[in-house]
Parts: C-alpha cells; sequence; structure tokens
C-alpha cells in the first residue's frame, strides 16, 4: 500500500475526505446500526446495500458518484412493513479524513488536524483541514433535529461529525432521505455548490450517469454461446471506465487498479488503451495518452515514458525499460484506429527520441537488447531481459511503420533493419532449447549465480521442492560449464518468457513448444506470475481456491499473464487454447466482488485492474473476430479466427475513427456465414478467411448473393465503397 491503511475510504484526487461514513435507526429503546447488509446489488454505476433490521423494518442504501462531481450520494430506503406508523431517529456520520494524496510530502504538503463546524442555517456539517483549503461537506434537504461530533482515535487528525433527522413513516410505506458528501480541494464555496447541486437534483443526476453507461453497453457489443465470458466482457467495458481520474491541474487519464493504484502509470496505461480504443472508449485513450506523453517530456524530456506519478503530479518512477519502446507500440495500434495524422505528428517525436534514448544510453554492450528493469519488479533482474527485449524489437517495427506514415523513408528504412536483426538475435540468443522456453533473461554467470541463490531461498520458503531441484541442477550445469560470456538463463519460468509469442516475433516452431511449456505454469485461474511458484493445481482446468491472509504477489497468477498468454496462442492460429486462457479469467469475473475482476486472481490485490480489459478485448475484438483496421487508409483488414465451439459470434458498433462496424457469424454444419456492415462507405472493406478455423480450409462461395468461383486456399475478399459484405463460406 502506498499510504498504509489509508487508501480505501472516500477521495477527491490529490486528496482524501473520509475514512467512510455509517448509519443507524433508532426508535424508543431500539437502536440498529446499518453496519451489516444481507445483500449487495452491483450496478455498473450504482450499488445498493439491503438491511433486514426486523420483521417489520427494512433498509435499502444506494450510492453512486455523479459524473463530473466531486461528491457521492447516498440515498437511504426506510420501509415501514407494520401494523403501525412508526417515528424513528435516522443518524447519519462520517469520520473525515482529510489528507493529502502519496507524494504529498513532495510538494511541501504538511497534514493538519480536521475542525468541524455545523452551519445550522444550511443543515450541514463543515469540516475543514486547519493547514489547508481542503473541505468536505455532508448534508441532506430535510431538517437537522440533531448533531453531534467528536475527536477520532488517539493519533488520527480527523473527526467525526453527524447528523440526525426525524422519520414519520405511515405503516405499510417507505420514505426515502438522501445524503449528499461533497468535497474540495480549493474552497468551501466550491465544495457547498457541489453539495447544493447534488441535492437539487439527485434523479436527473442519476439518469445521467445511467445513459452514458448505457452507451458504454452499446459500443463493441459482444453476443456469443458462452454467456459468462459475454457478461464478463460487458462488464470489464464498465470497470474501464471506473477508473477514470482527473485532476484538473494535472490531467485526465486512467489509474491501475483501485484502491492502492488509483493514479497515472505509464506500462499499465500501454496494455490497457489498446483494449479501451477496441471497446469505443476513445475519447480517455486520446487524453491518457496526452497525460503520459507531457508528464515524461517534463519529467525525462529524452523520450523516456514515466512508470508512475501520483495524482498531485509528483513523478515517482521516470519510468522502467519497457515502459519507452511499449509507447511506440501504443501509439502505432491507436494509429491504426483512428487515422489521425495530427496525433500520429504529436507523438511521433517522443517515439524518436524514446528509442534513441532506450539504445544509447541503457544498451551497455550496443549489441541490441537495453538492460534494465522490465515487467518484473525481482530485485536483481535488470540485465537483457526477454520482455523488454521483445517489446524493443516490436518498437523498432512499429517505428519503421510510422516513419514511412510520416513519409520519412531512409528512417522507416533503417528502424525495420534494426527490427529484423533483432528478431533473429532474440530467436537465436534467448532460445534455449533444453526448456523448451525462451530465457528470462541474459546475463553473466555471477548474476545467474546470485540470483539461483534467491531464488533458492524463495522456493524452499513457498516449499516447492521441484523448482529447487531444477535450480540446484542449472547451478551445477553453470559451475561445471563456466562462461566469460552473458548467455541466457531460466531460472524463474517468468511469465514475461511469453512476449515473444505476444508480440509474434518467435520462430513458429519454437513459439508452439514454448506455449506448451507455458501450459506447465498455469492454474484453474490463470498464468503463475513467477513459474517456480506453482503450486500443486498447476496444469489443471478447474478446482477451487484458498488463498493466505495475507497478500503477497509471491505465489500470485495475474489477469496480464494470463491474456498474454491468450494473445500468444492466438498469434499463432490456436483461438481454442486462447479461449482456454479467457475461460481461466472469466473463473474470478464476480469470485469477489460482483461485477469487477480481481488483479490477482482470484480475488487478491486491486479489486478492479485497468490491464484486465488488454486481456480481453485484443483476443477477441482483434483476434477472434480478426478487426484490423488501417484508417488512414481508410481500410479494415478481417482476419477472422475462431474457436471451435462458437456457433455463433457478433460484435455490434466497433467504432473504427469516423466509421462503426457490426461483424456476424454463424456456423451451421460445412457452411458459414459472415456479414459485415459499416456506417461509412468510404471505407474498404477486406476480408482474408484464410485461418478462420485453424486446421480446416474455408472457402468463401459467394458475396453479396453472387456466386463466386475461386481457387480453394488464400482468398481476399473486399467490398469497395459499400456498406454491407454478406459472404456465403464452406470449410472444405
Amino acid at each position: 500500500m502506498h499510504i498504509k491503511g489509508e487508501m480505501g475510504g472516500v477521495w477527491n484526487h490529490p486528496i482524501k475526505l473520509l475514512d467512510g461514513f455509517a448509519a443507524k435507526i433508532s426508535s424508543g429503546d431500539q437502536e440498529y446500526s446499518l453496519d451489516k447488509a444481507d445483500t449487495f446489488v452491483n450496478y455498473p454505476f450504482a450499488n445498493l446495500h439491503r438491511y433486514t433490521l426486523t420483521e417489520d423494518l427494512k433498509v435499502e442504501r444506494t450510492q453512486y458518484v455523479p459524473d463530473g462531481k466531486e461528491g457521492m450520494l447516498v440515498e437511504f430506503t426506510i420501509e415501514n412493513s407494520g401494523d403501525e406508523s412508526v417515528e424513528y431517529l435516522f443518524e447519519f456520520k462520517v469520520d473525515s479524513d482529510l489528507r493529502p494524496t502519496w507524494l504529498g510530502e513532495e510538494n511541501g504538503v504538511v497534514n493538519g488536524n480536521d475542525k468541524a463546524e455545523f452551519y445550522a442555517d444550511k443543515g450541514y456539517w463543515q469540516i475543514k483541514d486547519e493547514k489547508n483549503p481542503w473541505f468536505v461537506l455532508t448534508g441532506s434537504n430535510l431538517p437537522v433535529i440533531k448533531t453531534d461530533q467528536a475527536p477520532r482515535e488517539e493519533g488520527e487528525s480527523g473527526v467525526q461529525a453527524s447528523l440526525g433527522y426525524k422519520l414519520l413513516i405511515p405503516k405499510g410505506e417507505k420514505k426515502n432521505i438522501t445524503l449528499a458528501i461533497a468535497g474540495s480541494y480549493t474552497s468551501s464555496e466550491s465544495a457547498l455548490e457541489t453539495l447544493e447541486d447534488l441535492l437539487a437534483r439527485p434523479l436527473e443526476l442519476l439518469e445521467e450517469k445511467k445513459s452514458r453507461y448505457a452507451s458504454i453497453e452499446a459500443n463493441t457489443r459482444l453476443r456469443i454461446p458462452d454467456s459468462s465470458l459475454q457478461q464478463c466482457f460487458e462488464w470489464l467495458k464498465y470497470n474501464s471506465d471506473w477508473l477514470i481520474r482527473e485532476v484538473p491541474e494535472v490531467g485526465r487519464g486512467i489509474g491501475a487498479g483501485i484502491p492502492d493504484y488509483p493514479w497515472w502509470f505509464g506500462v499499465d496505461s500501454e496494455y490497457a488503451l489498446q483494449g479501451y480504443m477496441a471497446i469505443g472508449q476513445d475519447e480517455i485513450v486520446h487524453q491518457t495518452i496526452a497525460l503520459l506523453d507531457s508528464l515524461s517530456e517534463v519529467t525525462n524530456g529524452n523520450g523516456r515514458i514515466i512508470h508512475e506519478v501520483s495524482t498531485n503530479g509528483i513523478v515517482f518512477n521516470p519510468g522502467n525499460i519497457n515502459e519507452t519502446p511499449q509507447f511506440a507500440l501504443l501509439i502505432a495500434e491507436i494509429y491504426r484506429w483512428n487515422g489521425d495524422e495530427d496525433f500520429l505528428k504529436r507523438y511521433y517525436p517522443t517515439i524518436e527520441k524514446g528509442l534513441d534514448w532506450l539504445m544509447r544510453e541503457t544498451d551497455q554492450d550496443q549489441n541490441g537488447f537495453p538492460d534494465g528493469f522490465g515487467m518484473m519488479e525481482i530485485h536483481g533482474l535488470d540485465s537483457e531481459m526477454i520482455d523488454v527485449a521483445a517489446y524493443t524489437q516490436k518498437a523498432f517495427e512499429e517505428a519503421a511503420f510510422l516513419s514511412k506514415e510520416m513519409g520519412n523513408t531512409e528512417k522507416s528504412n533503417a528502424y525495420r533493419s534494426k527490427a529484423e536483426n533483432l528478431k533473429k538475435q532474440i530467436n537465436e540468443k534467448f532460445w534455449s532449447a533444453e526448456f523448451g522456453s525462451y530465457a528470462d533473461f541474459i546475463g553473466t554467470d555471477k548474476q545467474s549465480l546470485h540470483l539461483i541463490e534467491d531464488a533458492l531461498v524463495r522456493a524452499d520458503t513457498l516449499n516447492k521442492p521441484w523448482a529447487m531441484e531444477e535450480l540446484e541442477e542449472t547451478r551445477k550445469r553453470i559451475l561445471a560449464n563456466p562462461s566469460s560470456e552473458a548467455r541466457p538463463f531460466v531460472l524463474y519460468h517468468n511469465w514475461v518468457v511469453n512476449t515473444p509469442m505476444e508480440m509474434g516475433i518467435a520462430d513458429p516452431n519454437k513459439a508452439v513448444q514454448a506455449l506448451k511449456t507455458a501450459e506447465k505454469f498455469v492454474n484453474p485461474f490463470g498464468v503463475f506470475v513467477t513459474g517456480i511458484d506453482r503450486d500443486e493445481s498447476a496444469g489443471s482446468d478447474d478446482g477451487s481456491f484458498e488463498g493466505s491472509k495475507v497478500f503477497s504477489y509471491t505465489g500470485a497468477v495475474m489477469t496480464l499473464p494470463t491474456g498474454v498468454q491468450a494473445i500468444s496462442e492466438n498469434n499463432y492460429g490456436r483461438p481454442d487454447q486462447a479461449l482456454n486462457y479467457l475461460n481461466r479469467m472469466t473463473r474470478t469475473f464476480s469470485y469477489a466482488l460482483p461485477g469487477s475482476m480481481y488483479e490477482v486472481s482470484p480475488d487478491y490485490g486491486m479489486v478492479v485492474q485497468a490491464w484486465n480489459i488488454y486481456s480481453f478485448a485484443v483476443p477477441i475484438v482483434r483476434q477472434f473476430f480478426g478487426i484490423r483496421p488501417m484508417a488512414s487508409k481508410k481500410e479494415i483488414l478481417f482476419t477472422p479466427q475462431m474457436p471451435s465451439t462458437w456457433e455463433y459470434a457478433r460484435l455490434e458498433s466497433v467504432k473504427i475513427a469516423d466509421n462503426t462496424i457490426d461483424i456476424d457469424y454463424k456456423k451451421e454444419g460445412k457452411k458459414i456465414s459472415l456479414f459485415i456492415e459499416q456506417t461509412n462507405k468510404e471505407f474498404k472493406l477486406i476480408l482474408d478467411p484464410t485461418n478462420l478455423l485453424p486446421g480446416k480450409t474455408v472457402q468463401v462461395i459467394s458475396q453479396n448473393g453472387q456466386d463466386l468461383e475461386a481457387p480453394v486456399g488464400k482468398q481476399i475478399v473486399e467490398l469497395i465503397n459499400g456498406t454491407k459484405m454478406e459472404l456465403e463460406l464452406e470449410i472444405l
């Protein structure tokens, strides 16, 4: 945790408002605390708690954060189902904790004690930090009949403030009370304006939010035979919206995860935004990229992309090595979807500078492989890492593409030459035939022996005798066959060894072998982050889970490695295997929090994580449905490859630049129908059905009702200046 024990509660970044709030209801000498709900219901835009206090007394609590407001609304519905009218005292209490976000001290911010003041004429509490212009207000439209305040526990700077209201509820009726919480990190006037607006139109604000979420659902709407996966995909679109964080003084972008990582990250965004673009959330894609680019420029000024920045604008880590090449991957993919020349011109210089910095400053031996930390944050793993090498190779390939789009053929050729050389070197120098896998890293014997000692301690602590035996054998081989040159080592079986397949740069034979090796490091919920941590569930397809009571990333299975594995399988024509990984992750959907998927599978870490949408949208939208746009040329290539178990699949309202497409797939016996429709007839639609059903030959027999005579095998079908492409295919 970045601020230990404080990342929960009610936040208005870059400050915290409350540790929480509570309510109780009483009548006569009977008092009931609303602290244990019978039912929790999660909606995309709100959530609901139901309490059964007595046979005759039930309460519902609904809460939501209106769009664009520094506050939230909490509505209580009290039902009296008894035979008599009852007068209740309803009390609402807030526990303030006005404090700065993480790294506030870097801005010279000193947290003060909170002071509460009740404004009787308006019926609200105002709580202010004594040293800063930070405010939190709470109140309702009903008249207040009771107030109270008290200091928090010793050592805490906040206060408790409560409001009491009289509610006379006739028999068999319900009564509502709506409370608002509003904050500001600039002025009491701003907080009051928010509070009054929230209380003036709670239903209107709720309807506005519901309407916006309906549009989120409508974009890239998936329809498939698997209702669990379909529902999971729909909710991941909502989850993605939950993560948007805006601080006007700094910028607007997606956070990495809630509750501990609500601020902005380089690599998390570089994965996630590819998924965001595929689900039609393009506005936040462009805003996040602008934020990362501007902060990176101010912080580094050399194209290096930052890793982590708090919502107060303080950059904690100027960037891990993989984040700079991954920025090139992100920009290239988004450009394919938006076709925006101005977008390309704005970010191309960052890519040029970044790749120059990468190779000039981090490639110590000038062999093309940068040195430094990649995705694996294990002490000592900072030499030539496989993920950094794979992403760097792809970055040069994408830079070649973008340079060509910019009209710079010479630069494009130079980048392409580097990319081709790196691809060859990765397949030669990182490959371990002995392990059937790409190596974790290339390093010296001294480095590897030191890392083996650390890994042995880890394996022993986790009681992994197979890993200890393998590590001991590796150490013996190194000592028996010393080398003065750096060489590849497989020690941890980290998930990043699969990045050459994720990037599609692995030789096909090696790729399939490596993908099969990776199956050893899988449990019913996905891929182990560090392979030597695998447990007795490794390799199984189903089973239950009982985690430790103390959270740790050691032994973790995570959605990103699992998504990377699905993408990798698809890259080598194995959609059934890719679907298997998606199904593993889907088992974790709603496992703990209804409507959400945790960062660490099935229920550890962040309750919602940005890169989850990368792990689903890329395999489904870009690979199963094969949507590969080139918006700058007004072309969309379709290279679908469908899981064999899907008899039908449909995607609706996929946004590509100023175009929207639907694609419908149906399989009946030996016949397949494909229907593609677009709103902008200026786009050329191109279908390559070669890998539609891997392992089977599929031939197009008619287009838009016209029979086609075409050779068996590869067949490219085009639609120019039209809106509909209706195809009948036959499985031979």
